[in-house]
């Protein structure tokens, strides 16, 4: 355990939240912005780090389960404060960042990985269809439910729920949420496991020895600091955000969009790193378990909080969004199917990514 104290990622996180600690509250200059996003770097990278101590520890598919779950928390809290403080133009906050966590997961972190898969390890990725499928017809459920009815019923003015409406959608989503995770982690594990070229699940036995229990704990523990780190970090740093977007005349969507690229970086460097080394059935745990966590967590979380949050909340995506949410869950079908991805597929999804990040920022 001492030397443990030595190594980079112990002492990291431990900077980064001393360094929100004494910055919490204040305004703050240019170099110290800097010097935030270097910390915010830091806990990023360290939270990938432990992430994948604890998952060597568990297993899949409780690995990518841990990872996915303790970024959506925090996630959750980071998109409750900026709208307590965020007055009338914070409305549509939870709706962008929530929609941008699908796209990023499902087109982001999904094309990138089945990049690095394809390049490094071969023409084809492989994975379970099974427990792939079953996850993206879980995001495309959800992302309907919440993000896609609001724009239709006429309970209400506008692309936004009743207040019964809501309280449905929160029950709904919370409870497919846990659904899903019983599935995954109990009933039908097996499919959540990476598989050889053959399709037959990865032996853990044969892997490299696990971490003892310590020092799986230990992670974990770090992992927690290196998120709230991440994410109270993120916060200091989103009044240049916000300030920025105004000052360059775009649209209030863009900060849904920095905000949730921010959060996700462990998730996406933890799926690349999955990718390079054979595990493409871990990279899609995790896109779709993020994607699955962050509807089924945020949704439920700002419903409750709405009673007491100024301003109204709206959830229904615009045509543009709908559009693209339509042939992402078109596109992902397609290439879960199968069961085996190309470089072709990769192209496809990081196309659809680019377009989503582009028309953010010119609608």
């Amino acid at each position: 355990m001492p030397r443990l104290w030595r190594e980079r990622t112990t002492w990291v996180p431990l900077v980064a939240l001393l360094v929100l600690a004494l910055c919490w509250g204040r305004d703050l200059p240019g170099p110290v912005v800097a010097l935030v996003g270097l910390c915010l770097a830091g806990a990023v990278l360290s939270a990938v780090h432990h992430a994948e101590v604890v998952a060597h520890r568990v297993g899949e598919p409780f690995g990518s389960l841990v990872l996915a779950v303790a970024v959506t928390v925090i996630e959750v809290g980071l998109v409750v404060m900026l709208m307590a403080s965020g007055g009338d133009e914070a409305s549509t906050y939870a709706r962008d960042t929530v929609f941008a966590a699908v796209m990023i997961t499902c087109n982001g972190i999904v094309g990138l990985s089945l990049l690095v898969a394809t390049l490094r390890r071969g023409r084809v990725a492989v994975f379970n269809a099974e427990g792939s499928g079953a996850a993206l017809a879980t995001v495309t459920t959800l992302a309907t439910t919440t993000l896609v009815l609001p724009a239709f019923t006429t309970s209400t003015p506008g692309p936004r729920f009743s207040g019964a409406q809501l309280a449905f959608a929160a029950v709904a989503s919370l409870s497919l949420y846990g659904l899903f995770v019983t599935v995954q982690t109990v009933r039908h594990r097996s499919y959540f496991l990476p598989v050889t070229a053959e399709g037959r699940p990865v032996d853990p036995a044969g892997q490299a020895a696990p971490p003892t229990r310590a020092e799986a704990r230990w992670s974990l523990g770090l992992l927690m600091a290196a998120l709230l780190a991440v994410v109270g970090l993120a916060k200091l740093v989103s009044p240049t955000i916000e300030s920025g977007v105004r000052t360059a005349g775009l649209p209030t969507a863009v900060v849904g969009v920095v905000i949730a690229l921010m959060v996700l970086l462990p998730e996406t460097l933890a799926a690349l790193r999955a990718a390079r080394g054979g595990r493409f059935q871990t990279s899609l745990n995790l896109a779709y378990g993020s994607a699955i966590a962050s509807i089924g967590l945020t949704v439920p979380t700002i419903a409750l909080a709405s009673v007491w949050l100024p301003g109204t909340l709206v959830l229904g995506l615009g045509p543009v969004h709908l559009v693209l949410l339509a042939l992402t869950a078109v596109v992902s079908a397609l290439t879960v199917v199968p069961g085996r991805a190309t470089l072709l597929q990769s192209g496809v999804h990081l196309l659809l990514f680019a377009a989503f990040v582009f028309l953010s920022f010119s609608p």
